[in-house]
């Protein structure tokens, strides 16, 4: 994981599309999703904006825990819908022409509709922060930005720059961000509500320049996007904003 400070610079900007899909690496015929973008996703998403290059994964070495922090809140509900695709057989091609293409295969593909996220965002190598920065700021992307699939194409926002600061207590504090299982406490260490809507999901933490997985995390959330009351048996990170709501996030570690 990142190197821990009490304050931290963070960016903090929202991130939204009509659909969106990440898919579980373990489904074949029929491509389920997470229901939530994993961090990996996250850093494909921050890598297209400040352009560095996804061929042999190159970009992958820029977004280690050891550098990156990731937090996520989910600004909108986790909602799903089933789609059927052609795939066509591009091998068996009679020519060069897409329109010479007669052999298709109808798959169905789940996905997430309408979802929208807020992302929080620090890094070591300052040189990267104050590229990612800019680029929010004036609202462009090397590359364009997508929620998992290439056509699933996103748009963001800069919401801001902000100072986190490192808390900690015994007592339930409100988490706005999802949170990985491992930090809550096993006694008691949620307060849950009638109303609300509970999940928790193993999800890809950090791959490889080869794409192998190296760390899995089991991250809980609920699924309106409301915040969750929780115990933790670590810090979390309180943002003060001006004039706004403070929020407490928890890094994707």
């Amino acid at each position: 994981m990142a190197q821990e400070q009490s304050i931290k610079q963070v960016l903090i900007f929202d991130v939204w599309g009509c659909y969106a899909h990440f898919r579980r690496f373990y489904t074949t015929t029929s491509p389920l999703t997470f229901p939530i973008p994993p961090r990996t996703a996250l850093c494909g998403l921050i890598a297209a904006i400040i352009g560095k290059d996804k061929g042999d994964n190159e970009y992958l070495k820029y977004f280690t825990l050891n550098e990156a922090s990731i937090g996520l809140r989910l600004l909108n509900p986790v909602k799903k819908v089933m789609i059927a695709e052609n795939l066509i057989h591009t091998k068996n091609a009679k020519g060069p022409g897409m329109n010479l293409i007669t052999e298709r295969t109808q798959i169905n593909f789940e996905f997430l509709k309408d979802q929208k996220y807020r992302i929080y965002f620090h890094h070591t190598d300052e040189d990267l922060y104050q590229q990612l920065k800019e680029n929010l700021i004036s609202h462009k992307s090397v590359y364009t930005p997508c929620l998992g699939l290439s056509e699933n194409i996103a748009n963001f926002e800069f919401v801001g720059e902000f100072k986190v600061k490192s808390e900690t207590t015994e007592e339930y504090v409100q988490i706005n961000s999802v949170l990985p299982t491992e930090k809550i406490a096993e006694k008691q260490g949620i307060k849950f509500s009638f109303n609300g809507e509970y999940f928790s999901i193993r999800v890809p933490i950090e791959l490889n320049l080869d794409r192998v997985v190296t760390k899995y995390s089991d991250i809980f959330f609920e699924r309106t996007g409301k915040p969750v009351e929780a115990k933790l048996i670590s810090h979390y990170w309180s943002i003060d904003y001006i004039g706004k709501t403070n929020e407490n996030i928890v890094f994707i570690e």
